[in-house]
């Protein structure tokens, strides 16, 4: 419904007709209905507003939100004003069983994400018992055939973990989709001239939210975790010539992300950046045609056939700057695998040998105050466990030492492929940023 109706502006002033809007659950007013183009001079939503009939006026209705806003209309004559009452109060009605309506959904939908946060905390600690399974199988020396099933078994829950957490989101999505956003009067210009408004949504929604942000979050590190364990370096199989494959590889990348957060989010944030920022331009070339680049070699060769390997941004230089990400990785680890306990001095080392030469005295900067929040030694080994309290078992120290023999060798041999790669086609660059 539209039309014209008096609002009460102030002691000077006094009523003043105005254009009115009732659109959307929304009533807006415009300075004239010729004007509305120019956008609404105020609105007010009639869901949570009262709507107040005059005792004695018999063409006034107020609207009003206690302690917030109050619009103080009248009508032309008594019979406009039963029209607008009517209006009003049929949309009142409408949007107070929508809301019932929506409640019973949210308490529905809070109930079957609590299933579903249950379900991937059980999943969690499924994967948790089969990783360990994993690593008991292979200091017995267990057969292949073992391993493999146990294998199999992580690949299972794991995809189960993934498809219960994709329902997971389906359903906060759907739920916090309509009561988050707040829908703007109709006919607002870009920038408004309204008062701003609380936003009324229920605190229980809030609540509810960070429920499911901080219970994903933590199942979802402890995925990454478990992801770590299962794509590594030495897992990989090269090709017959020496090829690399791309998705086992970014795998394997990819798995490092979290871990390099666990391990101290401020002194890995600059290798993250240039971790996660490479990573996803090397894949998206690779989902550009999957078949067409199998190995890491098939899309730096194409590049150099399509003349875009030196391009900023191709795919080529991504590699290149990930393949020294790496490199300062392996250093680091190196050092603690020879038996450094000095994590600043090992990353400092690092960091010397490798990236220092291709970074200019601002990033050297930023990576000198980095290393500065380097954490001990007791907080780097207890983040690489998967239960709290493992590293200080007898034995943890020479699993971990062994474990990186095997990690190590395996990730220096697949970077030294691409350095023999690089230099080959004369694509190393000793641009400094």
């Amino acid at each position: 419904m539209e039309g014209i109706l008096h609002k009460w502006t102030n002691y000077i002033s006094g009523w003043q007709p105005r254009w009115f809007v009732l659109d959307g659950g929304t009533l807006s007013y415009y300075d004239s209905q010729e004007d509305a183009w120019k956008g609404c001079k105020g609105s007010i939503k009639i869901s949570v507003c009262e709507i107040l009939v005059h005792s004695t006026d018999i063409t006034r209705v107020d609207l009003t939100i206690p302690g917030e806003q109050y619009f103080y209309l009248r009508a032309i004559n008594a019979a406009e004003r039963q029209k607008w009452l009517v209006a009003l109060g049929t949309a009142k009605a409408c949007l107070t069983d929508n809301r019932t309506r929506r409640e019973k959904e949210l308490q529905e939908n809070t109930e079957a994400i609590k299933t579903k946060m249950s379900e991937l905390r059980l999943y969690c600690d499924l994967l948790l018992k089969q990783v360990n399974k994993i690593k008991d199988s292979e200091e017995r020396g267990d057969s292949a055939e073992a391993g493999e099933d146990t294998g199999n078994m992580v690949k299972s829950t794991c995809t189960t973990f993934l498809k219960t957490l994709e329902e997971c989101m389906h359903i906060a999505n759907h739920t916090f989709s309509s009561d988050m956003v707040s829908q703007s009067p109709p006919g607002s210009p870009p920038v408004a001239a309204i008062k701003p408004q609380k936003v009324h949504c229920s605190g229980v929604n809030y609540l509810l939210l960070e429920y499911i942000i901080f219970n994903i979050s933590s199942c979802l590190y402890l995925f990454h975790l478990f992801l770590f364990v299962i794509f590594r370096f030495s897992d990989i199989r090269l090709e017959d010539d020496r090829g690399i494959p791309t998705q086992d590889f970014l795998d394997s990348c990819y798995a490092i992300v979290p871990v390099l957060d666990k391990l101290g989010s401020t002194v890995f944030a600059p290798v993250k950046m240039d971790f996660v920022g490479n990573i996803k331009k090397i894949n998206q070339k690779w989902l550009s045609d999957p078949n067409s680049f199998p190995t890491l070699q098939s899309i730096v060769l194409h590049e150099l056939q399509t003349a875009t390997a030196q391009v900023r941004n191709s795919a080529t230089e991504a590699l290149l700057w990930l393949r020294r990400g790496l490199r300062f990785l392996k250093e680091f680890l190196s050092e603690v695998h020879s038996g450094e306990q000095d994590i600043h001095g090992a990353l400092n080392n690092a960091y010397g040998r490798t990236l220092r030469q291709y970074h200019g005295w601002v990033v050297r900067g930023v990576f000198a105050l980095a290393l500065r929040a380097s954490p001990s030694y007791e907080s780097f080994t207890a983040a690489l466990v998967s239960q709290e309290g493992d590293q200080l078992k007898p034995g943890f120290t020479s699993g971990m030492r062994r474990d990186l023999s095997v990690y190590l060798p395996a990730m220096e041999d697949q970077l030294g492929i691409l350095d023999d790669l690089y230099d080959e086609y004369s694509l190393e660059s000793d641009e400094v940023v």
